[in-house]
């Protein structure tokens, strides 16, 4: 059976903590429509889990009832609607699709939450959602998964910084780089000098990134205090700080990224390299990862819907798109 892709095919949820994003998917597992509530899972409306999903994706069952819906993210969390199982790293949409879990809605739908991906060792890693969005890279450029491997990086509050291969999450890492910042320039005396400007100062950032980045400087908590310092000997301004903090903390970040590649006899200029976010943002660690001499990160676009209609489609939810998903 094919879908055209205007014929709505699939519900796809990105459900958050402070916020939900619902996706009407077509056949080609691009969107026909979209809605957004701030009905995370921490801000849910008096109705709970079920009136915040009726009223954001209420219309579409009432046009199409039969229509399958799969969700992702902090849904499937302890805190969710449905605790949804560990699958241990490497982990292929395959095994994504068998550690799948269901909930009844009040009307009677069936939401299939996708299971969280875990990293045994003596240093675990968890993510939730960004599996989603690194199987939607695979399905936007095939070429990714193969035995080669590649690295796609997702910026944020928690950065990922996923290894994949065969088709499948190897490893991945992840750096407290976003989290760490606001904490530093909101509880700490470095916010003391600073001013927040509307107008981003390149400058400041790409020297902060350059300072971690030099070899000669002895990590993060030995650097951070120079925010300060160079703004008291006068070489940053106020507005100068923020954005130096935010190079020094991102270029840490890829200097033990870096570091990591390097046990492997490889650089981050010599990897396959893709990323996932904010546009604002993934600008940001372009930039950074230029001062590493990697020139060709590229954006992956609607990561994931593509990546939530991918794993609804190995579990036989909707058939296989009836066209190559097309790339951004």
């Amino acid at each position: 059976m094919s879908v055209s892709a205007s014929t709505p095919a699939l519900i796809a949820l990105d459900w958050g903590t402070t916020s939900l994003r619902a996706y009407l998917l077509g056949g080609d597992g691009l969107a026909l429509d979209t809605r957004a509530s701030s009905a995370g899972i921490m801000k849910l409306p008096a109705g709970g889990f079920d009136q915040a999903f009726e009223e954001t994706c209420g219309v579409w069952l009432e046009a199409h009832p039969r229509l399958p819906v799969i969700a992702a993210g902090m849904i499937g969390s302890a805190q969710g609607w449905v605790e949804a199982p560990y699958v241990e790293t490497p982990a292929g949409a395959d095994a994504l699709v068998a550690g799948i879990v269901k909930v009844k809605t009040a009307r009677g739908a069936t939401v299939h939450v996708v299971p969280r991906v875990l990293r045994q060792g003596a240093l675990p890693n968890v993510m939730r959602g960004e599996e989603t969005q690194i199987f939607g890279a695979l399905a936007s450029e095939p070429s990714l998964g193969a035995a080669g491997g590649a690295l796609i990086g997702l910026p944020g509050t928690h950065a990922k910084w996923a290894f994949v291969g065969n088709d499948r999450i190897e490893r991945f890492y992840t750096f407290m780089t976003g989290e760490t910042f606001g904490v530093l320039r909101d509880h700490t005396i470095l916010g003391r000098t600073m001013h927040s400007g509307a107008a981003r100062d390149e400058s400041a950032f790409i020297r902060g990134v350059e300072t971690a980045r030099d070899a000669g400087h002895p990590g993060l908590l030995a650097t951070i205090f120079s925010t300060r310092t160079l703004g008291l000997t006068g070489q940053l301004t106020a507005q100068q700080q923020p954005d130096y903090l935010s190079g020094l903390l991102i270029g840490h970040e890829l200097r033990g990224l870096n570091e990591v590649l390097a046990r492997e006899r490889s650089t981050l200029a010599g990897k396959t390299l893709r990323l996932i976010g904010n546009e604002a943002l993934c600008d940001r660690y372009r930039a950074a990862l230029a001062r590493f001499d990697c020139h060709a990160a590229a954006m992956v676009a609607h990561a994931t819907e593509r990546g939530l209609y991918r794993i609804a489609a190995q579990a036989g939810f909707v058939p296989e798109p009836h066209a190559p998903v097309r790339a951004a």
